[in-house]
């Protein structure tokens, strides 16, 4: 004969069923649409020319990201949208582009909950676009490469077994440029970088150049400023500071650039 249910499990069976009945009586929440507008582009469609295509989302379905709508579209609306994306965290900067006049992260740009106002998205501005909202990097990370990014020494040692030693202070002096992910929010902003990325490196390549020139373990300063040493490569600068309002990491890309 099977055991009889205890009455405290009766209870809270009771009380269960109780709040899904309860839930499933509520009434449906009136949907929150909000408008979004993004840029459209395929190389691959003869005659395509670039165009907006709006798109409505019901922000009670939806997560608060705008990542998580660019999602929800490719998924439910137009599976043929196309965007970079990976870690969802802001570390990768793969989802790097414009919204709303600004370039960001749209894994870590929260969406206006005013359902009245659209959100306008377009891929990095002064950039060779892919398609829809994926830039051609290319080039930026050739610049990147052109800085040899790496500790380089004067001899040989012996990576896993030998320690390079820093101080407190001459690590301090890392704080705010290895941070860098490389999402070209900053490049992209600036001006300047507009009118000369053919010959200036730009606000993250630069950022990047001063890491390896202030790292107290790399032994190539000489080299490495000499590399820099021409009109172009460091002195179209013009301290505008965009790329420092930009920076999705809060990074200074215009301090370490003046450095």
């Amino acid at each position: 004969m099977a055991s009889l249910r205890p009455a405290s499990t009766i209870t809270r069976l009771a009380n269960t069923l109780s709040r899904c009945a309860s839930a499933a009586a509520a009434p449906a929440l009136a949907p929150r649409e909000k408008t979004f507008q993004i840029y459209r582009w395929d190389p691959e469609k003869p005659g395509d020319k670039p165009h907006m295509d709006t798109y409505k989302v019901n922000m009670n379905e939806c997560g608060p990201m705008v990542l998580d709508a660019l999602l929800k579209i490719k998924n439910e609306q137009d599976p043929t949208l196309t965007f970079r994306r990976s870690c969802r965290e802001g570390i990768c900067g793969s989802c790097s582009m414009n919204i709303g006049g600004t370039n960001t992260l749209a894994c870590i740009s929260r969406i206006d909950p005013d359902t009245s106002k659209a959100i306008k998205i377009y891929p990095l501005p002064h950039m060779y676009v892919v398609k829809d909202l994926v830039p051609d990097m290319t080039h930026f990370f050739e610049q990147y490469a052109s800085v040899q990014p790496w500790l380089q020494r004067d001899q040989e040692i012996d990576y896993g077994k030998e320690q390079l030693h820093q101080t407190v202070e001459q690590r301090e002096k890392l704080d705010g440029l290895y941070e860098c992910i490389l999402c070209a929010c900053c490049s992209t902003s600036c001006p300047s970088y507009w009118w000369n990325s053919d010959k200036y490196l730009g606000p993250a390549v630069l950022l990047q150049s001063y890491r390896w020139l202030a790292d107290s373990r790399d032994h190539k300063t000489k080299e490495r400023l000499e590399k820099l040493a021409d009109p172009f490569s460091v002195y179209r600068c013009h301290t505008i500071m965009n790329c420092t309002k930009t920076c999705p990491k809060g990074l200074n890309p215009g301090k370490a650039s003046q450095k």
